[in-house]
């Protein structure tokens, strides 16, 4: 490895000077004007606020427009003059583009499903094979669509039908992540003529005879419709191959509102789900698509007739049910009630009554994560500490096997047939590659499907510690920490401290080849567990949650200070990294400890807390975050949120905010708000830059390439601010 980065040190030196060259004739650049300040407040139970700049949330104002141009021109420019980015990036690349990958496996018989990630190749592509070992063919290239235009466009879901014949898949546009949902056939590699829009991440559940399937669909946009309830109380819909196309005239068959008989909780979605070999349907409504728990309804499948269908009862939120399978007559679920580690437990649909449901697998010192169903028995995902571990499981729970595992790490799946025996399952750490393997219940053995070749990378001068930092009121987080062997801790290493903390999202090791790009660089990687993410089950995550969130906040804060007094780094290496609700995280460590931290990469991060539950993607959000709609939510989200945090005439550390123009998560002006108002309070003289990407979204469906540009202007921002020679820009002249 040190060879290795001397080899490329030499490489980022030469491009350092070719790009100074150019640097040093070209003009000084001047920076955008400062964004006007027209305060509007707002009184809360008592409380003024004042918003500088409220105007931005109106994005289509020409003004507005103009600021957000000019602030991502001048970023651009800005980015394009550090020496080492171009180098770095084509590092990035190659990095990105030396193995094979696939992933999100679905199986049907002997039929298997999944994403391609080849490489060179700008997204994943929808292949499947007959057999693990069979021929594989291509179903879908997202880039072959609006070839030769500006926008590109994602895969954003797929599920085969259960004889694998059909695909329903959804589309959209310049990471928009506004669905269209298409249909192909799987022989022919054809498209139906199916083509139903608003079908956002819609859940898909064909019905046995393979010729219909239940999906999600949004509410029509009118002018008449608030931008709340854009992607808000979405129904359940029945659709037949061949016949209205368009889904206009699909009959609604689950939803707020659908029938008077039955009281749908409001909710992001609600969705329905089927086995092939369950004479049930179990209907699902959800407060957040990407939150639970859920409240359940049951009818029999063959009695699901639109407003008519007998939907009954069987869970509400307070029973804690957060996954859930059929298998003939019995619902299989997981449950936090009274075991926030959770628990697996199974009833009876015949005499539902989930009071009398048996435990089949108990709380235990794990978390239980997933599970599936598969002919031979029930396949348990569990995760302890920064590991898991997957048990094969007798219906009845008496009977519990552990898997046996190539190696230690995390697992994503496992996938399954409830038809067929076995399962698959990828596995992977922080400095060992993804592979999928497949366990055969007869054998009791593991063997490598090959789906995954072993990665061409060198990571073995890395190494990976689980340690902990103690937070402000002794509870001890749990920290990763990724750098070369025989690091030399004095204090000089820039390092990137990543967080999040929402959810019940735990960050699991996971393999990052471009991770390379810095670590060979001699510098660290870390990744913050902290409360409000789900490492340590349902009580980590209520725990940084609502009026609890500034936990989350402080624990970041707490992994930061450990890495500076145990020498990894120093305040002016540190770089602090969030995203999305991270924004929070990192935007509250910016606030709080701006003396901490030399750098701060904010992207696509929430920072006005007051104002986000009026967006689209707002009410599904008041469960984690709550509501300005009674005095204990408001005064949460004012306490969590950063953008009401930014002092005047503070030395704040040099910032990149980074949005994406068509972002339906976290509205664009989230990120134009804060970076307006950290520009105008900063007396540190450090820069603040605005990266705007205007065919993306949340980062969810950019392209291979807009990854790698984006972390190459991330890690250059970084490595400029901490000083590395080999990005710092010359003098003007």
């Amino acid at each position: 490895m040190p060879t290795a980065k001397r080899f490329r040190g030499a490489l980022l030196t030469v491009a350092a000077a070719c790009a100074g060259l150019a640097a040093v004739s070209a003009p000084a650049l001047e920076p955008p004007p400062a964004a006007p300040i027209r305060p509007v407040t707002d009184t809360y139970y008592g409380t003024d606020v004042v918003d500088n700049y409220r105007y931005m949330e109106k994005l289509d104002d020409p003004q507005v427009q103009a600021w957000m141009k000019a602030q991502a021109d001048y970023t651009r420019a800005t980015l394009d003059r550090l020496p080492g980015r171009e180098a770095l990036l084509q590092r990035i690349h190659a990095l990105n583009n030396a193995d094979l990958g696939r992933r999100g496996i679905i199986r049907r018989g002997q039929r298997y499903f999944y994403r391609t990630v080849e490489p060179g190749a700008l997204q994943p592509k929808l292949y499947y094979r007959d057999g693990l070992q069979g021929e594989e063919h291509l179903l879908l290239d997202p880039s072959t669509l609006g070839a030769g235009g500006t926008t590109h466009y994602e895969l954003d879901f797929y599920t085969p039908s259960w004889d694998g014949r059909f695909v329903a898949y959804g589309i959209s546009a310049g990471g928009s992540e506004e669905s269209v949902l298409h249909v192909l056939e799987v022989q022919s590699s054809n498209t139906l003529e199916e083509a139903i829009d608003r079908t956002s991440n819609s859940v898909v559940a064909w019905r046995p005879d393979n010729k219909s399937f239940f999906y999600v669909r949004y509410a029509k946009r009118t002018p008449q419709l608030r931008a709340a309830e854009a992607l808000y109380n979405a129904r359940t819909y029945l659709h037949t191959l061949g016949s209205r196309v368009t889904g206009e005239s699909d009959p609604v068959v689950f939803g707020r509102g659908v029938s008077d008989r039955v009281e749908v909780p409001e909710g992001q979605v609600t969705f329905i789900v089927l086995a092939p070999d369950s004479p049930f349907a179990l209907a699902v409504a959800n407060h957040n698509a990407d939150d639970n728990p859920s409240t359940l309804f049951v009818a029999p499948l063959a009695s699901v007739n639109g407003s008519r269908t007998p939907w009954r009862k069987l869970a509400g939120i307070e029973d804690g049910v957060t996954q859930f399978l059929l298998r003939g007559d019995q619902l299989y679920f997981l449950s936090q009630r009274g075991a926030p580690r959770f628990r697996l437990l199974h009833l009876s649909l015949t005499h539902p009554d989930i009071a009398r449901a048996e435990v089949t697998v108990p709380e235990g010192r794990g978390v239980l994560t997933n599970f599936a169903i598969a002919a031979d028995g029930l396949y348990v995902r569990e995760r302890d500490g920064a590991l898991a571990r997957l048990l094969r499981v007798s219906w009845d729970g008496k009977s519990s096997h552990p898997v046996p595992l190539p190696f230690e790490g995390s697992i994503q799946g496992p996938a399954t047939d409830p038809r067929e025996p076995g399962a698959l399952f990828n596995i992977q750490g922080w400095v060992q590659s993804a592979r999928v393997f497949r366990y055969d219940p007869a054998s009791d053995a593991t063997t490598d499907t090959g789906l995954i070749p072993p990665s061409s990378l060198d990571f073995s001068q890395l190494e990976a510690e689980e340690v902990f930092a103690v937070s402000y009121d002794g509870t001890r987080i749990p920290l990763s920490i990724l750098h070369q062997k025989g690091l030399k801790l004095d204090g000089s290493h820039p390092t990137i401290l990543s967080g999040y903390g929402g959810y019940g999202r735990s960050l699991d090791p996971a393999f990052a080849p471009t991770a390379l790009a810095w670590l060979e660089r001699g510098d660290v990687l870390a990744v913050a567990h902290v409360r409000g993410g789900g490492e340590y089950g349902e009580d980590w995550h209520l725990a940084g949650q609502k009026r609890t969130k500034l936990n989350t906040i402080l624990d970041f804060i707490a992994c930061g200070q450990y890495l500076v007094d145990q020498h990894f780094t120093a305040p002016k290496y540190l770089v602090g990294r969030g995203g999305s609700a991270g924004g929070i995280t990192v935007g509250g460590a910016l606030t709080w400890r701006p003396d901490l931290f030399g750098v701060i990469l904010d992207q696509v991060g929430i920072s006005d807390t007051l104002r986000v539950e009026l967006t689209p993607n707002g009410p599904p959000n008041i469960s984690e975050f709550g509501s300005i709609q009674t005095e204990d939510g408001f005064h949460g989200l004012y306490a969590m949120g950063p953008y009401f945090h930014v002092r005047d005439g503070t030395a704040y550390p040099a910032v990149l905010f980074t949005t994406g123009a068509n972002d339906p998560r976290v509205a664009p002006w989230e990120v134009t708000k804060m970076a307006a108002r950290v520009q105008a309070a900063s007396r540190s003289g450090r820069p603040v830059l605005l990266r705007v990407d205007y065919d993306a979204g949340h980062g969810i469906g950019s392209t291979a390439r807009q990854y790698e540009a984006e972390t190459a202007d991330l890690w250059s921002f970084a490595l400029w601010q901490t000083g590395d020679p080999e990005f710092q820009p010359p003098p003007p002249p």
